[in-house]
């Protein structure tokens, strides 16, 4: 049934039902986007990791007055007279009533190095990805990894691992590889339990068009001029969706442009050599199977050390492709938008889909060049650069 329909809401009103919401989402503040935008008026517990191991959405439970479940996806129609309208009665159960706490994180990291098992690391890495904040995200990926060292084949973490990664990527504490190191994990996951739809749908929210369900945030502007229209508050977004995330499905592989002449044909641009740009690639999935497609993502971030600031002032970050042969990318020639004031130093990201050909196999690079404008420092030396990447796509023959 949908959890806020408007017999629900009535339900809730009248003070019958007490409705509670879990999202498996990576992001805490899309989703409280999307509840204000809704209209939600009931409480929705972030689940980023899946720790309740859900296979499926939506999943419906029907708990009493006890604490007890009575039900498992029950059916609107029925939900009144075969649960609300009855009274339960009480039975004999064993389980203590306490109430809830936030875990200890030190005496759950104590315990698993006294006593080092996967469950025991596992837990600890789970407390720190939900309640440890940002700033221990690195202990959570840490105990994941002490995990699956002694239990390679836990999916669950090796799942949650990618989760982590992918938070670490989107915060001031990003490491080289993040992303990647995520789409690995979480692909890796899938791997062992296929079936699992919340694995399935992350990757596709970065992945190719052809491999989509549908658009995951093209509501996200709707939202937004929606609590506008309302003068309500708006819900600022750490990171807003671009590219993949509102890209639109496709049965069809499609080029977006025509170009064909490179912005440096004779590689006479000078090199990046002191590293004002820092460039990191991710390709989504991590492995593709000869004849399919994958997105490559190129993420660029001025260096912090040498603050270095984007240009704005001249032509814009560009992003040029040249697939090897019998291989096609959505388009050769990619542009980043650029900042509202002379020089910023915000980070940019370019994506763009690539076809296998199904002659392929093994790992294929395919060559790329970004060029821009950057300077040292505000009101520094003002440079145009090349900085040659390096987009490895690989090829495998099994199903991943």
């Amino acid at each position: 049934m949908p959890v806020w329909h408007d017999s629900t809401r009535s339900w809730v009103n009248d003070g019958r039902l007490v409705l509670l919401g879990v999202t498996q989402e990576q992001h805490a503040d899309r989703c409280r986007l999307f509840a204000r935008w809704q209209e939600f008026e009931f409480p929705i517990l972030h689940d980023p990791i899946n720790v309740l191991q859900s296979e499926a959405v939506p999943i419906l439970t029907a708990i009493d007055e006890h604490g007890i479940v009575r039900d498992l996806q029950p059916r609107l129609e029925t939900f009144e007279a075969e649960f609300l309208d009855r009274s339960f009665p009480a039975e004999h159960t064993n389980a203590e009533v306490a109430s809830a706490q936030p875990p200890d994180l030190d005496t759950l990291r104590n315990l698993a190095r006294s006593n080092p098992t996967a469950d025991a690391w596992r837990s600890l890495g789970d407390a720190l990805a939900l309640w440890g904040g940002i700033g221990r995200i690195d202990e959570a990926i840490e105990a994941y990894e002490h995990a699956l060292a002694l239990r390679p084949d836990d999916a669950d973490s090796r799942f949650r691992l990618g989760v982590c990664h992918r938070m670490r990527f989107e915060s001031p504490h990003r490491l080289p590889g993040d992303f990647q190191a995520a789409v690995d994990a979480w692909g890796q996951a899938l791997n062992q339990e296929p079936n699992q739809y919340i694995w399935r749908r992350r990757i596709e929210q970065y992945g190719p068009r052809l491999a989509k369900p549908y658009p995951f945030y093209d509501w996200v502007d709707e939202a937004t001029e929606a609590l506008a229209a309302r003068g309500e508050p708006q819900v600022p977004l750490a990171v807003m969706p671009t590219g993949a995330e509102i890209a639109q499905p496709s049965r069809d592989f499609e080029v977006f442009d025509a170009v064909e002449q490179s912005p440096d044909p004779q590689g006479r641009i000078n090199r990046d050599r002191q590293g004002l740009i820092e460039a990191e690639v991710a390709v989504v999935p991590a492995k593709v199977r000869p004849g399919a497609t994958a997105r490559v993502h190129v993420t660029f971030l001025p260096n912090a050390i040498r603050k270095a600031h984007w240009n704005n002032e001249s032509t814009p970050l560009r992003l040029w492709i040249e697939p090897p042969e019998g291989w096609r990318v959505s388009g050769k020639l990619l542009t980043a938008p650029q900042g509202d004031e002379a020089e910023t130093n915000e980070i940019r990201r370019l994506d763009f889909e690539v076809e296998v050909p199904s002659s392929a196999t093994g790992p294929t690079r395919i060559p790329a060049f970004a060029l821009y404008n950057v300077c040292e420092d505000l009101g520094g030396v003002c440079l145009f650069l090349r900085q040659d990447l390096v987009i490895e796509v690989d090829v495998i023959q099994e199903a991943p």
